[in-house]
């Protein structure tokens, strides 16, 4: 297993896009708005590139983890004349669908992509926004290698510390751009 970041010079830049809100949504929680980043094509034209740089050469398809992972996701596939792959949760798209369900701490979930979409051995990059606990980014990673996928990388705008997510993603590559 592989850990990258980007540069401190990008990670500093990219922070000041952040916008912390303490106690949201409950007591506690400090959530972290990307929507100021999303906002700023400097920010968001940085961000993408920064995550370019953190793609393995080789790489065919960034699959993007639903919502926000599909904004980086198909900006970052275009960015590098890649395809693209929506991870969505269940019943967003038509059948037929290959799915994966997954343990929440209070019931399950479920994430779905279109059957056929990966072609098998292909070089695939999860992404998403953020890595947290990493039950979701693990249910992306396990579907793609069902369906035959290559994952080589779990790859994520930023990283919040000491929720122990990467501990999800065991014996594979992860790459952030922030830990916050």
């Amino acid at each position: 297993m592989t850990c990258s970041s980007a540069p401190i010079a990008a990670e500093h830049e990219l922070r000041k896009y952040i916008r912390d809100l303490p106690d949201y949504p409950s007591p506690g929680i400090t959530f972290r708005d990307i929507t100021p980043l999303l906002a700023n094509p400097y920010a968001f034209k940085l961000a993408i590139s920064e995550l370019g740089n953190l793609v393995p050469d080789g790489t065919a398809f960034i699959a993007g983890m639903e919502a926000r992972g599909f904004i980086f996701g198909s900006a970052l596939a275009q960015h590098l004349d890649v395809g693209f792959i929506p991870v969505r949760k269940a019943g967003k798209l038509p059948p037929p669908v290959k799915s994966y369900t997954y343990e929440l701490e209070y019931g399950t979930a479920t994430v779905e992509m279109r059957d056929g979409a990966v072609p098998a051995g292909a070089h695939v990059v999860l992404l998403d926004d953020v890595l947290a606990t990493g039950g979701t980014a693990r249910a992306g990673v396990t579907l793609l290698e069902q369906v035959g996928a290559n994952v080589t990388t779990a790859l994520f705008l930023m990283e919040l510390l000491g929720l122990e997510g990467r501990d999800q993603l065991k014996g594979r590559a992860v790459a952030t751009l922030m830990a916050l």
